[in-house]
This record gives structure tokens, sequence and C-alpha cells, in this order.
């Protein structure tokens, strides 16, 4: 290296720091107050913590989640538990988990905050810091579920309101937490309602087509035998809340093949499907009762043939599909009332209603039909949806 090129580098070296130092200088306003950036970090702290907790107060959640609390509160250690035990501790003092169980049976009796010292934290290590804990009870519909407790050296009343304040918002995301499992177990239900209303009557028809074939067309019974293998594999399969367009059209058309089994030529089935629809998310078993009420209601009482399109387009940000058919139709107040959960027929009803709890009130299903007019009806579905994943 030339003297030149070493008094370049020795320069650089020095300017650096002085250029860095100006450059914050002129953009300190940029990077906000002291205030706005302890906002800022509160704030991300908070969106750290949420979604191990939105999964409910387990020890592993309470694991993942514990070392942001603490972050908040800024206390020496911090404890999570359930009505009965610790899940979670962090900081200093540990030896002090095995008093957590007597602290939590006094907050979940009283179900109030406290704030307890002297024999019940007091512990032989002369250099712990950990004097005072201070409880506050995590509640979820009105009922403690656990406690949240900061250890500290001293126990000011603004402490003991950040902690309530933390427990509050802790007991928020537990709040979300159930209502997410409440969703789940009602839409599992509903999935086993319509798998018993689909199941009975469609196992018999697709039986007894089948075995209508078995001698004078083996091949087309052996087909068919397959077709319905795979239907039923679909119908039943381990619980998912969401399939895409393509799986759950897929299996209609196996569910088709059967029923033009049994109608013969009658039944004439059309397709147009966009492709780059076919990896939308849809709640599972969203078109198959739609489908199913066409064929049962619209052609089930019809003595000539009858047509039935299935069509799927792309539509921006959302996917539209249409199920109609040229069958008897049926009367609106009749469709309102399905719609409405009244009455047996509880398919179009359970659909919509899956809908709306998906993707919002502006996702339900439209009905248009009128007798002797045929039905239409239109599901809209976004292509892309927070929380949904097929």
């Amino acid at each position: 290296m030339d003297q030149l090129t070493l008094a370049l580098v020795v320069i650089g070296a020095i300017a650096a720091p002085i250029v860095l130092g100006w450059w914050l200088l002129r953009h300190r306003r940029d990077l906000g107050t002291a205030a706005d950036r302890t906002t800022f970090r509160a704030l991300h702290t908070v969106a750290l913590a949420s979604p191990p907790l939105r999964l409910g107060l387990t020890e592993s959640s309470a694991v993942r989640a514990i070392g942001y609390l603490r972050t908040l509160l800024g206390t020496p250690a911090v404890a999570l538990t359930d009505r009965e035990r610790l899940l979670a501790w962090d900081g200093r003092g540990h030896h002090h988990s095995a008093n957590v169980d007597l602290l939590v049976a006094a907050v979940v009796a009283d179900g109030s905050p406290t704030v307890r010292s002297g024999a019940d934290v007091r512990c032989n290590d002369v250099d712990c810091p950990l004097r005072h804990a201070i409880l506050s009870p995590l509640t979820v519909d009105g009922r403690v579920v656990g406690t949240l407790q900061a250890y500290t050296t001293v126990a000011s009343a603004g402490l003991v309101r950040a902690t309530n304040e933390v427990a509050r918002w802790v007991s928020g995301q537990l709040e979300l937490a159930e209502l997410d499992r409440s969703r789940t177990r009602l839409m599992e239900a509903e999935v086993r309602a319509l798998r018993a209303q689909i199941s009975p009557h469609f196992i018999y028809n697709s039986l007894t087509a089948i075995a209508s074939f078995v001698r004078s067309d083996p091949e087309r019974a052996r087909d068919l035998v397959l077709e319905f293998a795979e239907f039923t594999r679909y119908l039943f399969r381990s619980q998912r809340d969401f399939t895409t367009l393509a799986d759950e059209l897929r299996s209609i058309e196996r569910y088709l093949a059967l029923e033009q089994a049994r109608f013969g030529d009658r039944l004439h089935v059309t397709l147009r499907i966009a492709p780059e629809v076919l990896p939308v998310a849809i709640p599972f078993l969203c078109l198959q009762p739609i489908v199913e009420n066409a064929v049962r209601h619209g052609f089930g009482g019809k003595a000539d043939e009858g047509h039935l399109t299935i069509h799927a387009e792309d539509d921006g940000s959302h996917c539209i599909i249409t199920v109609e058919d040229d069958g008897v139709g049926g009367e609106p107040e009749l469709v309102r009332r399905s719609l409405a959960g009244e009455g047996e027929a509880i398919g179009l009803g359970n659909v919509d209603e899956r809908l709306r709890s998906v993707f919002g009130d502006d996702y339900g299903l439209v009905v248009e039909t009128a007798p002797g007019a045929g039905t239409k009806v239109t599901v809209r579905a976004p292509k892309y949806a927070g929380g949904v994943d097929a």
C-alpha cells in the first residue's frame, strides 16, 4: 500500500464517525422523541406477546409469552400460573416459585388483585431483591383462570396499576383465544351436521346405482365404486376447517358421477372453472350441500332432463362461484327460512352461516329462485383472507 492510499484510509477512518455523528444530530427528530421510542418499544413487545397468548393459557404459551410480559413491567421476576400451579417463571429468584401455588389459591378464591410481602415472599438469600409480590387475576368470561405475578423490591402504586393493566390485557388475549376455540368447535359441529345429512340418503342411492351396473356393465360398476370410495374419503377425512376450491370441486365431480349413474341421460353437468381460482381457500364442504340441493330438490321431482352448471371466475380480489340449475325451483320464502336455519333443511343455512362467520357478513349466499324457474346460488369468497389456510 503506497503512502497516498494509506493516508486516505486513515482520513476515512477518522472522518466516518464524525460524519455519522453529524447525520444523527441533523436527523435526531426523525428518530422521534424519547417518549415516542418508549411507546414504540412497548407496542412492539405487546405485539410479540400476543400470538402465544392467543393460543390460550398453557405451559407452552406461558413460557413463550412471559419474557415479553416481564419486559413490559420491568420487574426482577414475573410468574404466570393457571388456577392451581406455576406455568412459567422469568427472571431472578426462581427459588420463590415454590411458594407460588399458595399465592395462587388466595387470588383464585378472592378474585381480586393483591400485594403480598413479609413471610409470603421472604427467603434466606440476603442478596435476593424480591421482597413484594403483586398478584393480579387473569379472567375469561368473569371466571378466574390464572394469575400474573410480578415480584419486585418495592411495590409502588404505579407498578401495582401497571401489573393490573397488563393482567387485563392478558385476560383480553385469553378471551380471544376462547372465542377462537368456540368458533372452531361450532364449525366442527356444523360440518358433522352436514356429514350426517349427506351420508344416509346419498350412500343408499349410490350403492343402489352401482348395484344396477354390476351385471350389465361391470367395468362401470368398478369405476363407480372407486368414485364412491374417493368421495367418502374426502367427506370423512380428518377434521380441517378449510379446503381449496380445487379439492372441493374434485369431490363434487365424483358426487355428480354417482348421481349421473342414477339419473342416466336426464342429468347434464357443465363445469366452467377459471384455473387461477383453483387455489382459493373456502370452508370445507362449502359447495357440496349447494350442489346436492340442486340435484335433490331441483331434479328430484322433474320428469324430463335437467342441466346443472357450476361456474367459478376470477373477480379481482375475489372469487365468484355460481351453481345454477333449471330444475323445479322453489318458493323464495322457503329459501329465506332455510338460510335462517329454520325447518329441517340445514344445508344452505349451514353454509351461509359458516361463510359469514369466516369472511364476514358481506359473504353470505345469494339465492335466486322461483317455482318453475330453477335456482341459482352465488358464493363470493376472498382470494386471500387472514387466518384462512387450506
